[in-house]
């Protein structure tokens, strides 16, 4: 009777464990989204897509774009001073590396087709959330959000 009573008390136990473990695991897989690692998004397809990063300051807001073709891409800065309504704008160009590893290099290298000496260089890293394709730079952890998304996003609000 007593091997009888903890076999059964062994097996709720396990069974418990394995609900806790699936709930634990649900946590884990949402935490990494967030955190961008341990995503499989090889098969993403990032050609022709437009990643946009606003960033809205007491004085200026500043709308950066990333366009990727194939291993080129363009950087674009648009500076709006909050003072007089002004606008300026630089735009980059430059070359596009992809790794295994969900890693974006981006080197922009020409200033409105001339060579600059000290060229825009950004290392993002891809990751999904919620169905939205994110590029997050490694050394500052702003977030790029890719056009499409940020379009649907902001329909539905």
């Amino acid at each position: 009777m007593r091997k009888l009573f903890i076999s059964v008390v062994f097996f709720a136990a396990t069974a418990g464990m394995k609900a806790q473990y699936s709930s634990i695991d649900r946590i884990i897989k949402r935490l990494e989204e967030r955190k961008g690692i341990n995503q499989n998004l090889e098969d993403v397809n990032i050609d022709n897509k437009k990643f946009v990063f606003v960033k809205d300051e007491a004085d200026h807001t500043e709308r950066d774009f990333i366009v990727i073709k194939g291993n080129k891409v363009t950087y674009v800065e648009v500076f709006d001073d909050k003072a007089n309504g002004e606008s300026s704008s630089n735009v980059f160009s430059g070359d596009v590396v992809r790794s295994r590893k969900n890693i974006i290099s981006l080197r922009a290298d020409m200033l409105e087709n001339k060579k600059v000496p000290v060229p825009v260089a950004k290392t993002l890293l891809l990751t999904r959330q919620d169905n939205i394709l994110y590029l997050i730079d490694i050394n500052t952890r702003d977030r790029w959000i890719d056009e499409e998304s940020f379009s649907k996003v902001r329909s539905k609000k």
